[in-house]
């Protein structure tokens, strides 16, 4: 068996912590969500995956993603902002540490704007990609959210009080590999937790997935969308862009400014 290896780069717990959250995301896929990377072993410092040999998807296997996606949502969180199963404490979007747990009778708005947005404001305001103007419009943003606002519904499959997200689900966290006689959308690399589903979508289009719009379509169709999901993508796309701004700075500070003035 062809196996992947990844270290730690000096943060062991962020490896723990995918391992959790794959863990988790697999067992939405064994009733019939999206397809998760396999773990195979870890240990201090290390975790090994199955290596996946990638191919391009049509726009079919897009719409099964699309549908699958809808279905690990649907797999539900008993909160908004929990952890995996028996993960106790932060967890981690890449280098970015992650606030887990938190009150579970916040709206989804408060939720969002206190862990998902503002403690990563303060890096991007330190390392000059979001200045002084920028800053209070972020912080705007963040009080409308936390009146609830800008809440929305949960797609229709979701039942429970949050979704099953991946949490980081950018195009390179979406590996397309043969399986079967076909190509099979995998996840990878997660920073899961539960939340709004539409996050987990908007994040898809920050950097472009292929045949976005198959996904999304297919998506509704299976677990239709409240009305009015479009206006809110950029929303969604807040958390990763602002911790892009506090890890990378540069333009995404930029971006994540405009970004937050739609919704001030």
């Amino acid at each position: 068996m062809d196996r992947f290896r990844k270290g730690d780069h000096g943060t062991p717990a962020a490896l723990r912590f995918e391992a959790a959250g794959l863990r988790w995301l697999a067992q939405a896929a064994a009733d019939g969500g999206a397809a998760v990377v396999e773990v195979l072993a870890e240990g201090p410092g290390w975790l090994e995956t199955r290596r996946m040999t990638e191919r391009r998807p049509a726009p079919a296997d897009a719409e099964e993603l699309g549908r699958a996606l809808a279905r690990t949502h649907a797999a539900g969180a008993p909160h908004l902002g929990c952890p995996p199963p028996g993960w106790d404490g932060e967890g981690f979007m890449g280098r970015a540490r992650l606030p887990l747990g938190g009150d579970p009778g916040r709206s989804w708005g408060e939720f969002y704007a206190a862990d998902r947005v503002l403690p990563y404001l303060s890096a991007a305001v330190a390392n000059g990609s979001v200045d002084a103007y920028g800053e209070r419009v972020v912080r705007r943003c963040a009080e409308r959210l936390a009146t609830g606002a800008l809440d929305a519904p949960q797609p229709g499959l979701v039942k429970n009080p949050a979704a099953r997200l991946h949490g980081d689900l950018w195009s390179g966290n979406v590996l397309w590999a043969a399986a079967d006689g076909h190509v099979e959308a995998t996840l990878i690399d997660p920073a899961a937790h539960g939340g709004h589903a539409e996050s987990d979508l908007a994040q898809l289009a920050v950097f472009g997935a292929p045949h976005l719009d198959r996904i999304v379509r297919a998506y509704d169709e299976v677990s239709p969308l409240a009305d009015g999901w479009r206006e809110r993508v950029g929303l969604h796309q807040l958390h990763m862009l602002v911790v892009h701004a506090a890890l990378f700075g540069g333009s995404y500070g930029a971006k994540t400014v405009r970004t937050a003035a739609r919704y001030a």
